[in-house]
């Protein structure tokens, strides 16, 4: 009976982990304005994905202290299809949040976002793990 009860629960956890969002995972941003970047884990947050700033580098790759590690730097992010994301980005260099647009392909995000018809272009992410 144990071990009925023991495969019962390893199977439901390889189920979970089998329905992950493709966009779940560690992320390395591109380099802001002033050289740095960071790393972004990305993590479903009720029915939308977040991700949370961990880790901050300046342009050498040095770990540096960050305010806002610790921040939602992507929110309300949910997928479209076809590796299309839609939700919310905060660019912590400007202090904006803006809409976003993320695409991803295989270990690749581009982002992307617009604020009151203001965009930027927030470059290319590459997957850490």
């Amino acid at each position: 009976m144990k071990k009925v009860i023991m495969t019962a629960v390893a199977a439901i956890a390889f189920a979970g982990a089998a329905f992950a969002d493709p966009l779940e995972g560690l992320w390395q941003t591109a380099q802001d304005d002033n050289g740095n970047y960071g790393h972004i884990q990305v993590a479903p947050c009720g029915s939308a994905l977040c991700g949370t700033l961990i880790k901050s580098f300046d342009g050498g790759g040095n770990e540096i202290g960050s305010d806002f590690t610790g921040r939602n730097i992507i929110s309300e992010t949910v997928a479209r299809g076809d590796g299309q994301y839609r939700g919310k980005v905060y660019a912590p260099d400007r202090d904006k949040t803006y809409n976003s647009r993320l695409q991803l392909s295989g270990n690749s995000l581009s982002v992307s976002g617009c604020v009151l018809g203001i965009c930027r272009d927030g470059g290319t992410w590459t997957r850490v793990q």
